[in-house]
């Protein structure tokens, strides 16, 4: 007599580009569309193709589920749910979505990652400075890390007792 019937769900944009209107979007690489070569824009850019050679913008990139770009990118800032091959450098914030992938070292001052998102690469954000911090400076994993410098024996001396 009643039966639950599911409806549709509501087709939702893959990942919100945040703070900015159609209206605001000056350059759109379509699905079907492959650019090669170096491509610039001081205006906001959504790729939904592919893009092989650099990728140069003042303002927000936008490369959504699906598109691909094989090249270096420079945005000021970027929504990533698609995937690049190639380093990114973003002057203020990066957001990559569940289906993000990013090959390549990451460059920028704020980062969101979305769980499921893929990075292969290093990650370095801007700003980070520890006052009154006198320890070496080392790399640990991609990410600089403030750690104290320790010799062999007392690394063999902490395992040990560990054990």
């Amino acid at each position: 007599m009643f039966q639950k019937t599911s409806r549709p769900a509501m087709p939702q944009e893959e990942y919100p580009t945040p703070g900015v209107s159609p209206d605001e979007v000056e350059t759109v690489v379509g699905p079907s569309v492959r650019v090669e070569g170096d491509f610039a824009s001081e205006g906001n850019i959504i790729v939904k193709g592919i893009v092989s050679g650099s990728v140069k913008t003042s303002k927000l990139l936008t490369v959504e589920k699906g598109a691909s770009i094989f090249a270096n990118v420079r945005a000021g800032n970027a929504a990533i749910s698609g995937s690049i091959r190639g380093n990114v450098k973003v002057s203020d914030r990066l957001d990559l979505a569940e289906t993000a992938q990013v090959a390549g070292d990451i460059d920028c001052r704020v980062l969101s990652v979305a769980p499921g998102a893929l990075i292969q690469g290093r990650v370095t954000m801007k700003g980070i400075d520890i006052i009154g911090d006198k320890r070496d400076d080392k790399k640990v994993g991609g990410f600089m890390s403030k750690i104290k410098s320790r010799s062999e024996d007392e690394i063999e001396d902490s395992v040990g007792s560990a054990l």
